[in-house]
């Protein structure tokens, strides 16, 4: 027995030490088990570890919130969520070696050795936290890669759809005169897509870098001086959905109203009102349809440098402007005003501005003035209580005088330094330069738009802004591409700036049509193809310096006639495009959409950056290279997605999944429709003054390869600020069964309606593609008359004319 039991002690002994080594190995591989204890908290889940708090929480359909509350790190607060939204409620699982926390279909590990957070969809590895960093100089993550995936994202960049392999700055900085490569613009976003259909977005608004596997293999870096330690993982079963669950935590981009989609004529700039009154007086000459117009910082100042923050008329020049506005919109003309949050010392309100106490302060406390090239300046503090009133006070007065839109110009800002003290009064904070800088942009934004809908509460706003935040598009912001070069090489880029910023919620991202800096001669090819190709992107705004006039109706007879023709196919197309924004206001889907969007299985369409679908229906494909043959035909390589397509112009037919030779002219812009599509159209008008769709076409493109399909069409009064949220509209639904034997087209209508409503409409149904013969043709179950269709067999096309009192009905074709 003596033996036996030290032999057993032994034993024991041999097993303690091994089990020491193993501690003290586990010590050494899981970080120093960090992990204490958890609890959940108000639907969230608080880890708490040696070094501070950890808390995980449930934002909306497949989002997960990670918020480091470590001991003596600052926390900002997040701009990028809605202010309204709430937690949700997460499954909690505690097991010995990790905490499992699921929302919807998506779930997060938590391991307790470690504290790396592994992120799942329905089981399948998304992408895992392997670390958090703070040290002296900077704070942030570390995110596993696979070696394979492609990732998109950072919002404004020249470097091609996959940004893999790209270390990008974060932080907002203009690029004047860009045009083929970019690694930093006005808008960057601390955002990634991945083609694993999953998104992270880093909530914070500090100066850092975005490191997507550049620096470190199969890693995604981010980076900040400071801010606020959190970030957001969405998940999504498609990229459609993956953008909608983004939005709703994000938040949705407003209704636009409706002119917004018209033309806007605007030019670095208009310099008197005589000049803005023969503009406008120009376009209804020349018979080309106009909105609005915008005035740049001239109407404040006779000169670039020296005047802004004047904020006020230049009455020598603008001797009576309250009533310009007022005979601009006699013409159905909306006026739209530049205004710039920097404060010369030479301006006409430098005191007041000072004695209000509204300018950013320095570090002892006193206001910021710093050089730049409009001059000596400070800079509204627009997260500072008294900078918002004193600034919503201007824009009170701007709309009091009738200025319909703002444009924000400068916003990022553009000269912010870092010495710059921000007084954060909703949290009692004070922020340095580069912590708020990439959400100056965002807060000023949402001073505009809270000013107008208080002041215009059934209004809805129009704000042009070049610079913002995540979250930016709630607050109805409408951002462009920046002062691109007048250039062949700076439209080159402009569909992927769009794209990816739509893929961060920014739907309305759109260029300064024909280029803006630069350009010594008239480049008459370059400038029709930008303007041809604006037609299908969602602001339509030729706009540059002034030395070659922006605005198609200040050049020679064959441009004016072939933009002429484009700017009144947007109008007919109005009844479509409103419905792309609707979609978009509803779930997030872009307006322009990626062609990878057609097969999510297929990674090779992900680098697509030059082709875009216009809503669902429309493949487009701009011409962004010289043809020195210009008066001659010739073709455009164009890459076609699966399915049927047909030439929008000639009606040609075409076998998709494959590359083809598109033919063109200098009139023609590549476009081709989706087989199956239904889209709707008006009769030319010369704004939206005179919008109606009570006489509606509506277009149908057969194919019997398209056993069914689906249309809609939504329709309001076209500026009420609640249409969507207090269901006062109509959403017209169409759909389609074709067999051998007949075509059905099935039209209902829906919704509670608004005023100014059709009470029926005058229906001409285009069936394109039919070369068969017709025996019959019924509307609501009647057979129409020879003389109420004509058949077009040299166009394959059968012409429908019907009233429809909107009741539930079909029509057949035999």
């Amino acid at each position: 027995m003596n033996k036996l039991s030290s032999k057993l002690g032994i034993r024991v002994l041999k097993l303690s030490a091994l089990f020491a080594i193993f501690l003290i190995s586990s010590c050494s591989i899981f970080g120093n088990q960090n992990y204490l204890s958890h609890r959940v908290a108000d639907n969230s889940v608080i880890v708490t570890t040696k070094h501070g708090e950890a808390k995980y929480s449930a934002l909306g359909e497949e989002a997960i919130e990670v918020h480091y509350l470590q001991n003596g790190i600052k926390q900002l607060p997040s701009f990028s969520k809605q202010e309204s939204l709430k937690v949700r409620p997460l499954n909690v699982e505690d097991g010995w070696s990790k905490i499992t926390l699921t929302n919807g279909a998506l779930s997060a590990e938590i391991n307790k050795y470690d504290s790396s957070v592994s992120f799942y969809r329905s089981g399948k590895l998304l992408t895992k936290q392997k670390s958090f960093f703070n040290n002296e100089e900077k704070l942030g993550f570390d995110f596993t890669l696979d070696s394979t995936e492609k990732i998109m994202g950072g919002g404004q960049r020249v470097l091609g759809m996959d940004r893999r392999g790209h270390r990008m700055p974060l932080y907002n900085r203009a690029h004047y005169g860009y045009t083929t490569e970019s690694n930093q613009m006005n808008y960057s976003l601390p955002f990634i897509m991945s083609s694993k259909k999953y998104s992270v977005l880093f909530d914070n608004s500090a100066s850092g870098f975005l490191d997507i596997a550049k620096t470190k293999a199969d890693t995604l870096t981010f980076e900040a001086v400071g801010g606020r330690t959190a970030y957001i993982v969405f998940s999504g079963d498609s990229y459609p959905k993956l953008i909608n669950n983004y939005v709703d935590v994000t938040g949705t981009q407003p209704l636009p109203p409706r002119w917004a989609l018209g033309n806007i004529a605007s030019r670095f700039g208009y310099r008197t009102e005589q000049e803005v009154r023969d503009t406008i007086d120009k376009f209804i000459e020349e018979d080309i349809p106009v909105d609005s117009i915008i005035l740049d910082l001239y109407w404040f100042g006779k000169d670039i440098k020296g005047f802004m923050g004047n904020l006020d008329w230049d009455r020598e020049v603008f001797p009576t402007p309250v009533k310009m506005i007022s005979d601009l919109k006699q013409k159905g003309i909306k006026t739209i005003l530049i205004t710039e949050p920097f404060i010369l010392s030479t301006s006409g309100r430098w005191q007041e501005a000072v004695d209000a106490g509204i300018l950013a302060k320095d570090e002892d406390g006193l206001p910021k003035r710093f050089d730049f090239y409009f001059g000596n300046t400070g800079l509204i503090d627009v997260f500072d209580q008294k900078g918002i009133d004193w600034f919503s006070e201007i824009y009170t007065g701007l709309i009091a005088q009738g200025a319909t839109g703002v444009w924000g110009d400068l916003g990022e800002p553009e000269v912010h330094p870092d010495d710059t003290i921000h007084f954060l009064s909703n949290t009692q904070q004070t922020a340095r330069g580069d912590e708020i800088h990439n959400v100056y942009g965002h807060q000023w934004a949402k001073l505009v738009y809270d000013n107008q809908i208080k002041r215009l509460p059934n209004e809805r706003p129009f704000i042009l802004m070049r610079s913002g935040f995540a979250g930016s598009q709630r607050f109805g912001m409408i951002p462009w591409t920046g002062d691109v070069s007048r250039s062949w090489d700076g439209l080159k880029p402009q569909v992927e700036l769009s794209l990816q910023m739509s893929l961060g919620g920014l739907a309305y991202t759109h260029s300064d049509l024909g280029g803006f800096a630069g350009g010594e001669v008239f480049d008459k090819e370059m400038y029709i193809r930008w303007l041809q190709y604006g037609i299908f992107q969602p602001i339509y705004r030729p706009h540059a310096q002034d030395n070659i006039a922006p605005e198609p109706v200040f050049h020679d007879q064959q441009t004016k006639d072939i933009i002429r023709r484009y700017i009144k196919l947007r109008y007919q197309l109005l009844p479509y495009n409103y419905t792309l924004a609707y979609q978009n206001s509803t779930t997030g889907m872009p307006l322009m959409r990626p062609v990878f969007f057609e097969d999510e299985s297929d990674s090779n369409l992900l680098d697509i950056k030059d082709t875009y679908l216009w809503g669902d229906a429309f493949l487009v494909s701009p011409i962004v290279e010289p043809n020195l043959t210009t008066h001659k035909a010739t073709t455009h390589k164009m890459s076609l997605p699966k399915g049927v397509w047909f030439d929008y112009w000639k009606g040609t037919r075409y076998q998709g999944d494959k590359d083809i030779q598109f033919p063109v002219t200098l009139e023609t812009l590549p476009v081709m429709v989706r087989a199956g599509s239904f889209i709707p159209m008006v009769d030319s008008i010369n704004n939206t003054e005179s919008y109606s769709s009570k006489n509606l076409t509506l277009h149908y493109y057969a194919d019997e390869s398209v056993a069914q399909s689906e249309g809609e069409m939504y329709e309001d009064d076209g500026h009420s600020l609640d249409s969507i949220q207090s269901k006062a509209f109509e959403l017209l639904s169409f759909s389609s069964k074709h067999t051998q034997e007949q075509l059905s087209i099935s039209l209902e209508r829906k919704g509670k309606g608004y005023k100014g409503m059709p009470s029926k409409r005058e229906l001409t149904l285009v069936i394109h593609n039919w070369n068969k013969p017709v025996k019959r043709i019924e509307f609501s179950g009647k057979r129409l008359a020879i003389s109420e269709y004509k058949l077009e067999p040299n166009s394959n096309k059968i012409t429908i004319s019907v009233n429809w009192e909107h009741q539930s009905t079909q029509l057949i074709i035999q």
